[in-house]
């Protein structure tokens, strides 16, 4: 891994999510260069100059750059993906399959051309068949291709806790595994405040109405913006997964990782905790599951399967 005065980290879609992204990763400090790219000419030029214009105030080094050439973003340290067309009202995630199946595949020429050291994060819906077509178009190590899942529906989750207790979001560890969609896998047993159980904090029929409530956490943000979708619960989500990376931090994040046999799959990208670090996913960590939690696993896995053979259908993969 490059250091932080030469490192370069590419954001993949100048819409909502990845312009914030780009801004986080600004004030942040975690490259001396940041590229945002899009289809869109003139948008991530837009965005880069109000950006770099703000670094006086903000106090930030790195320089962003806005672009429509592919070429820009060779040899970057970290590729964020998020382009894709973004859910409506009454969509599920797997409705985007194939029209963001063929977004994943452009990107993955020009990363695998460009930046074939990099470690990519992908954001773009639906999550868990997207991360498994990248790292097969790409022919990466799993462990340098993850995908944005855990982290986002375990932060929707600690609000939910932080609401029901009335204590600080910050004291409030959630957990969630699974696919990033209806059938992910809250984990109550593993959620605390400041340490203390959940169970011990709340009845069961609320826990049961806030995983539900996370369940559907991005569709509820859908139906209230109308036009659009989450950007910066998203966005800060998949920058903390970068920053983990860039900095060696070896955090525990729940994220989509390639299973080799944990848990029990075989080959297929499912959100699970893992170590993150510079050399991506360091190691997978296998919590124990009840029998309910186990078969939700299961479940959720089907999902992601029926999805990749889609793509597998369509010669995509």
């Amino acid at each position: 891994m490059s250091t932080i005065e030469q490192r370069k980290v590419t954001v993949v879609g100048a819409g909502y999510v990845g312009s914030t992204c780009a801004h986080l990763l600004s004030i942040k400090n975690l490259a001396s260069e940041i590229v945002l790219i899009d289809v869109v000419e003139g948008r991530p030029q837009g965005i880069a100059l109000d950006m770099n214009q703000s670094a006086a105030v903000e106090g930030f080094g790195g320089r962003v750059i806005g672009t429509n050439d592919p070429k820009d973003t060779a040899d970057s340290d970290v590729v964020i993906v998020t382009a894709g067309v973004p859910r409506k009202p009454g969509m599920s995630r797997s409705d985007l399959l194939e029209v963001n199946a063929k977004i994943i595949v452009s990107v993955a020429e020009y990363v695998q051309r460009g930046s074939p050291e990099s470690h990519v994060i992908v954001v773009t819906n639906p999550l868990d068949s997207m991360v498994t077509l990248m790292r097969a178009r790409l022919g990466f190590p799993g462990p340098r291709v993850t995908g944005m899942a855990g982290v986002l529906d375990g932060a929707r989750f600690c609000w939910f806790i932080s609401e029901a207790t009335k204590a600080n979001v910050q004291d409030v560890r959630a957990m969630v595994l699974g696919a990033h969609g209806d059938s992910m896998v809250p984990m109550p047993n593993y959620c605390t405040v400041n340490g203390v159980q959940l169970k011990d904090l709340v009845d069961r029929a609320t826990i049961d109405a806030m995983a539900t409530r996370t369940k559907n956490g991005g569709a509820e943000i859908v139906n209230l913006l109308k036009t659009g979708s989450a950007y910066y619960a998203p966005a800060s989500s998949s920058v903390v997964m970068a920053k983990a990376i860039l900095n060696d931090e070896k955090r525990m994040l729940a994220c989509a990782c390639f299973l080799n046999g944990q848990y029990g799959f075989e080959g297929i990208y499912m959100g699970v905790p893992a170590i993150l670090g510079k050399n991506g996913v360091e190691r997978i960590v296998e919590v124990p599951l009840d029998l309910e939690s186990r078969a939700a696993m299961q479940k959720t896995a089907g999902s992601i399967m029926a999805d990749v053979q889609v793509l597998r259908d369509k010669k995509l993969m």
